[in-house]
C-alpha cells in the first residue's frame, strides 16, 4: 500500500466528532490501484454493526472498550483491503418518541421512566407504567416482548437521534470504509433500522417483536451473496449478537454459509451487565450454527 494506515486514521480522535473531509480520502484512495471488488473471486462482507457516535465512549449510550474496538477494527479493513468486496453497515436511528425511550411512557405521578429501567407485563397490568401513546399497541409489545422474544422492554437513553451527530458515523471508521469503496471501486450498503416506533430492532434483518412482518428480504438475498462474512460493531450484547443470531437462524439450512460467519473478538464490546448472557448466546451460535469467533489478528482471508 502507497498510504500508510496513519494517514487515513487518527487514533486520537476516534470518538471525537471530527469532520470526515471526503475530499482528502478520495485524493488518498486515488493513490492506490487496488483490483475493482467486482474482480473478487472469493466475494468477502464485512458487516459493522451500528459504529456510530451515540455507541462510542462519551456518547448517549456509549459502550465501554468502544474505542479499541474502532481501532482493531479500521486495522482489520486496512490489512484486507484487498480481500474484502464490499461493506455494509447498520445505522440505528430513531426519533424521541419510540417505546423503548423515557418520552412513551409515565409513571402515576406523570414521571417519565429513567433510562435502563426494566418494563415488563406485570408493570403495565399493574398501571405502574403507563404509554402516552398508542395505548393497546403497546400493551401488546411488551407481552409479545416477553411471550415470543422472551425478553423485556428496557428502556434506553435518548440516541441515534435521526439528523444528530450522534446518530453518525464514528469518523475515524467512516474514514476508512469510504477509502475502501473508493480503491475498490465499490459503495457502502448503508442500512437504516429503528425508525419503528412501536418496536426495537437490535438485529439488521427483523425486530424483537413485531405484529407484523418486518423481516428485511431485500437484506438478506444481498448478504447470501458473499461467501464469507466478517461482523463487528456495537454493542457486542445487543445489536451484533442479535445481528449475528439472526443471519444463523435464517441461513440455518445453508451449513457451509453459517460456517463462514466471523465475529471479531476485539472489534465489539458489551454493555456492563450483560456479559454473562452474551457468552452463553455466543457459544449457542457457535455449537448450532458454526458461528466463529476470532481476533482480528488471526483472521486470514
Amino acid at each position: 500500500m502507497k498510504v500508510n494506515f496513519d494517514e487515513i486514521i487518527n487514533r486520537d480522535a476516534i470518538g471525537s466528532y471530527e469532520k470526515v473531509d471526503l475530499n482528502e480520502i478520495h485524493y488518498l484512495a486515488n493513490q492506490e490501484e487496488l483490483n475493482d471488488a467486482k474482480q473478487d473471486e472469493q466475494k468477502v462482507l464485512f458487516l459493522g454493526i451500528d459504529l456510530q457516535n451515540d455507541f462510542i465512549e462519551g456518547g448517549a449510550l456509549g459502550v465501554p472498550g468502544s474505542y479499541e474496538d474502532v481501532y482493531s477494527i479500521t486495522r482489520f479493513i486496512y490489512r484486507n483491503l484487498s480481500k474484502i468486496t464490499s461493506i455494509a453497515v447498520s445505522l440505528d436511528t430513531h426519533n424521541m418518541k419510540q417505546i423503548f425511550h423515557p418520552a412513551w411512557w409515565v409513571d402515576p405521578k406523570g414521571n417519565h421512566p429513567d433510562p435502563l429501567t426494566i418494563i415488563t407485563v406485570e408493570d403495565v397490568e399493574l398501571g405502574k407504567w403507563k404509554p402516552l401513546y398508542k395505548h393497546e399497541q403497546s400493551i401488546q409489545y411488551v407481552k409479545g416482548l416477553e411471550q415470543q422474544g422472551q425478553k423485556q422492554l428496557c428502556i434506553w437513553p435518548f440516541h441515534c437521534i435521526e439528523g444528530t451527530p450522534g446518530a453518525a458515523l464514528e469518523s475515524q471508521f467512516s474514514r476508512m470504509i469510504h477509502f475502501h469503496s473508493i480503491i475498490r471501486n465499490t459503495e457502502v450498503k448503508k442500512v437504516v433500522k429503528g425508525l419503528d416506533p412501536l418496536s426495537e430492532k437490535y438485529g439488521i434483518i427483523e425486530p424483537e417483536y413485531s405484529q407484523d412482518n418486518q423481516t428485511d428480504y431485500g437484506l438478506l438475498n444481498f448478504i447470501s451473496e458473499f461467501d464469507k462474512v466478517v461482523v463487528a460493531g456495537e454493542a457486542e450484547s445487543h445489536c451484533v449478537y442479535e445481528s449475528v443470531k439472526q443471519l444463523a437462524e435464517h441461513f440455518a439450512s445453508n451449513e457451509s454459509f453459517t460456517n463462514n460467519i466471523y465475529v471479531l473478538k476485539d472489534g465489539m464490546s458489551c454493555i456492563p451487565g450483560f456479559e454473562d448472557e452474551t457468552y452463553d448466546g455466543w457459544k449457542q451460535l457457535s455449537d448450532k450454527y458454526g458461528v466463529k469467533l476470532v481476533e482480528s489478528s488471526e483472521l486470514i482471508l
